[in-house]
């Protein structure tokens, strides 16, 4: 769906800045259709485009972003003088988010709601095949012609009655815990917003971030990306980690010292099970490729199509409940930006 295909002689009203892939990703045919629906209401047009630039603008009351899409600066907004709501795909809206575009009274809303499932499976699979030893073995496997050695396997562990360690109860984190806490898991939460009460309520125990690095056989990070939380697990903390033990980051990079978890895992004391990485794509001869105790994934924790279509039905019902004049539920204020991921 182009530009020049659903755009017609009618301005549109509704601009989706969502790559011809990533859109059908996000919207089933009948999503699609409310969202022209909602523009026809409007009294113009949909559009899907791959660049902003690439849209008449001039009447546009909403633009829907995805991945890539750059800051609503004012030059940017200059364009859209209608523009009333931004309705973005993804979770963060910190890449294209401005004082400007708040300063200008624009809502901004997003679908991170349709993401936490399945980031919180890949977390839980990281946490399970971690705590059986799973990358060990299986890169022993693949490069070797051996069959089993206890001394470079380690301890094999279940899941049931180990100590897990929370770092962040962001939806995604809270996703998590339900699905450790349903296989038995013993949940250590570390939070500064929360307090003993709130954790007891998530089926945890409030620690301290130095308590559940020395406590837990697996250390699972959904903290957000805040100056404050940068290499939050950095060589100090991974130190305190117990031999034998795991870290899972399903988050963001910044909020682990990638040089120095790698230090750990090269040294056998530590394994990990990452999905964000400093650089990526990681380079041909990152260690990350060759460690035996690693699981890698490509930034792909939230990748699936369930929760593709979840993201894009959460955009699609924002659209309409604005276009219809209900509050919406997903948006984000000025001051919530500064402590989100």
């Amino acid at each position: 769906m182009s530009a020049a295909a659903s755009g017609g002689t009618v301005a549109p009203t509704v601009v989706a800045v969502v790559s011809e892939e990533l859109f059908a990703e996000f919207f089933s045919g009948e999503d699609a259709e409310r969202l022209r629906a909602v523009a026809a209401g409007l009294g113009g047009s949909f559009v899907r485009v791959d660049r902003l630039s690439d849209a008449e603008l001039a009447e546009a009351r909403i633009v829907i972003t995805s991945w890539g899409v750059g800051p609503f600066d004012a030059a940017v907004l200059a364009s859209l003088p209608k523009l009333e709501l931004i309705a973005h795909t993804g979770a963060t809206i910190k890449p294209f988010a401005t004082d400007a575009l708040f300063d200008r009274g624009i809502l901004v809303t997003q679908a991170g709601a349709g993401m936490a499932r399945p980031v919180a499976e890949v977390s839980l699979t990281f946490t399970l095949a971690l705590l059986h030893r799973v990358p060990e073995m299986h890169n022993a496997l693949r490069v070797g012609d051996g069959w089993y050695d206890a001394d470079a396997v380690g301890v094999q562990r279940e899941i049931l009655g180990t100590p897990i360690a929370v770092i962040g109860a962001s939806r995604t984190g809270r996703a998590y815990l339900e699905l450790i806490r349903a296989l038995g898991a013993e949940p250590l939460l570390v939070d500064p917003t929360l307090d003993a009460a709130a954790a007891a309520g998530l089926g945890a125990e409030l620690v301290t971030l130095d308590e559940a690095l020395r406590c837990a056989q697996i250390v699972a990070v959904h903290a957000p990306t805040l100056p404050e939380t940068h290499h939050l697990i950095g060589r100090r903390e991974l130190a305190l980690m117990r031999d034998g033990a795991g870290l899972v980051n399903t988050a963001r990079s910044w909020l682990v010292d990638e040089a120095a978890l790698i230090d750990e895992v090269q040294r056998g004391r530590l394994s990990a099970a990452i999905d964000v990485f400093d650089e990526e794509p990681f380079a041909a001869d990152s260690p990350f490729r060759s460690l035996p105790g690693v699981l890698v994934t490509p930034h792909r924790a939230a990748g699936t199509s369930q929760g593709r279509r979840r993201q894009g039905r959460i955009v699609v019902d924002e659209v309409e409940a604005f276009a219809e004049g209900r509050t919406l539920t997903h948006t984000i204020s000025r001051d919530q930006l500064s402590s989100m991921a």
